[in-house]
């Protein structure tokens, strides 16, 4: 199983490869059962987006083996790529203002990425 972090970061990577906006992984492992890590993201557009949720996909596949275990929202404001430990969520713009999981998960701690985003 790969850990949750090296994970996290590798799609934090991904989307920051593909032009993602507001990249933040939260660690959630101390306040919930669910899973260890969120990664949200931005996308500027529906097709950006969409194809953001694409190369996630296929890049964790290509880099580490790994597929989601469940993806949901292809066709909404908000795509979820369910990996075990880690869930991914790609918002438009809108869609990450209104659900605002940041501050939904304030008692979370944020991880660094500093050393895989380029901006």
């Amino acid at each position: 199983m790969t850990d949750p972090v090296k994970l996290a970061k590798e799609i934090a990577k991904v989307l920051d490869e593909k032009k993602a906006k507001d990249i933040v992984a939260i660690e959630t492992e101390e306040v919930t059962i669910v899973t260890d890590l969120f990664v949200i993201a931005t996308g500027t557009s529906s097709t950006h987006t969409k194809s953001l949720a694409d190369e996630v996909e296929y890049e964790i596949k290509q880099r580490l083996g790994i597929m989601p275990d469940h993806i949901e929202g292809r066709a909404t404001g908000w795509i979820l790529l369910d990996y075990g430990t880690v869930l991914v969520h790609i918002f438009d713009a809108e869609s990450r203002e209104y659900y605002n999981l940041e501050r939904l998960w304030t008692d979370a701690s944020r991880l660094d990425l500093s050393d895989v985003l380029t901006d």
